[in-house]
């Protein structure tokens, strides 16, 4: 018996590619603030083995500097990254992707994860906020 393969008509396949961007894209596709508002997400930091490793952005990752790791937002903004539920404040620069898998929805330098006391906890909840939207040098 031969198979035959079924087509379905346009709209079904735009449907289809809808609904498949819909469900790849998930949470952290939604969790960007305009400037001036705050989002709460989870947070991670960079390991030590990707020292001197390109970014996104073409600049060598140094975990001495504040940066992050987003997925959408552009090369440059600032954010201000508060730790849940009232912990310290850290100012840090946009300068590569993530894939921010499990949850995560930002990648910190160890400088940054450091001033927000997360070393040890390797995750955290945060509110970010946009400072300035800078183009990337």
């Amino acid at each position: 018996m031969r198979s035959v393969p079924v087509i379905f008509p346009l709209p079904h396949h735009a449907a289809l590619l809808a609904l498949l961007a819909a469900a790849c894209a998930g949470p952290a596709a939604t969790l960007v603030p305009s400037p001036g508002e705050s989002v709460e997400i989870r947070a991670s930091y960079y390991s030590r083995a990707l020292v001197g490793r390109k970014t996104a952005s073409g600049e060598p990752y140094d975990p001495e500097r504040f940066t992050a790791s987003h997925a959408s937002l552009p090369m440059g903004t600032i954010l201000r990254v508060t730790r849940l539920p009232d912990g310290p404040s850290v100012e840090v620069r946009v300068n590569d992707r993530c894939a921010c898998t499990h949850g995560r929805q930002l990648d910190l330098s160890e400088a940054a994860a450091r001033q927000l006391n997360m070393l040890r906890l390797g995750t955290v909840k945060v509110r970010i906020e946009i400072l300035d939207r800078r183009p990337a040098r």
